[in-house]
């Protein structure tokens, strides 16, 4: 029997994720959990039911629906109690408004295959393809030792993007079909590592290099996070392991901070921990640019929200 891919979400015409228009594909499942994530549906390995608070009338008929009990309409909104919810759908089907959803849709690899290519003519003239992310998408690499050769045989081009902490046999599953891998390097000091995403950095250290010892070509991403990964020392640091260690590494990309993930956390009834955190000012990336630049990394990138282009948009 063909293996299911748990997905949250197939991003069409993204531009961010690799070269081209590309469609970008979210698995579910994560073991990281940073501090700053902006993909808090993409952590939980199953579906969950998430609430649109503008949606809803309030007519309670996804109460009654619900026969595990798990859902509660209080002054403040719909209370879910994820202990007893199993996110069955029931209260989805008999909500009138939408305003209940179930995060994470069973794809088996044909139909995958057949989403992304409802967009092969935008990949061929941009000379783009599709991506997959998470999440962390090598939690699912057996599924996607099924997907990547169905693409391939398409002549689509093929972008994995990983924290790259998974073991190296779920690599050499899928390398094989992978055109350009996305990886992310966020701290280079370990405690801190620790402390902010929940891992400790070893094994994404030593995929890395395999990666590039294997010529697997690489696009290596920071996120830059005030006060957390926003270190002089740790893009240093970052950027001398690119030169020393990783000889296939084809750009360097810093992606500024944002908070556009807020109303995700208030759909799943949590807190973004960085809410009140401001964002990165278009000197700064700038500056953190440079220091790459200087360590000898040959093309460094940066991008995402600025604090001086609010400003300017403001007035």
């Amino acid at each position: 029997m063909s293996l299911k891919g748990l997905v949250f979400n197939v991003q069409r015409f993204s531009t961010e994720d690799g070269p081209g228009i590309r469609t970008t594909i979210f698995m579910k499942g994560c073991p990281l959990r940073c501090v700053w994530c902006q993909n808090p549906e993409g952590i939980n390995p199953k579906p969950e039911l998430v609430w649109y608070d503008v949606r809803c009338m309030g007519v309670r008929a996804c109460i009654k629906a619900c026969g595990a009990g798990a859902l509660k309409l209080e002054s403040d909104g719909l209370r879910i109690d994820r202990g007893k919810c199993t996110a069955c759908g029931l209260c989805v089907k008999a909500c009138p408004t939408g305003a209940l959803e179930i995060i994470g849709v069973d794809y088996s690899a044909e139909r995958l295959v057949d989403e992304a290519l409802r967009d092969k003519v935008f990949y061929e003239t941009s000379g783009g393809g599709v991506t997959f992310s998470g999440g962390e998408p090598m939690l699912q690499a057996e599924f996607l030792a099924e997907v990547f050769p169905m693409l391939k045989e398409h002549g689509v081009h093929v972008a994995l993007d990983t924290s790259g902490f998974a073991p190296w046999k779920k690599f050499k599953e899928v390398l094989g079909w992978v055109d350009l891998v996305l990886y992310d390097l966020k701290l280079m000091d370990a405690v801190r590592h620790r402390e902010l995403t929940g891992v400790d950095p070893e094994l994404i250290w030593e995929n890395a290099v395999k990666l590039a010892e294997e010529g697997v070509r690489m696009w290596i991403r920071t996120p830059i996070i005030p006060g957390m990964t926003d270190i002089e020392e740790n893009v240093r640091a970052i950027s001398r392991f690119i030169v020393e260690r990783l000889p296939t590494v084809e750009r360097y990309d810093l992606l500024a901070f944002n908070n556009l993930c807020i109303s995700k956390y208030k759909r799943l009834g949590l807190r973004f921990p960085l809410e009140e955190a401001r964002l990165m000012r278009r000197e700064e990336m700038e500056k953190l640019a440079r220091v790459a630049e200087e360590e000898g990394v040959s093309k460094v990138t940066w991008s995402g929200m600025v604090e001086r282009a609010i400003e300017k948009e403001v007035g």
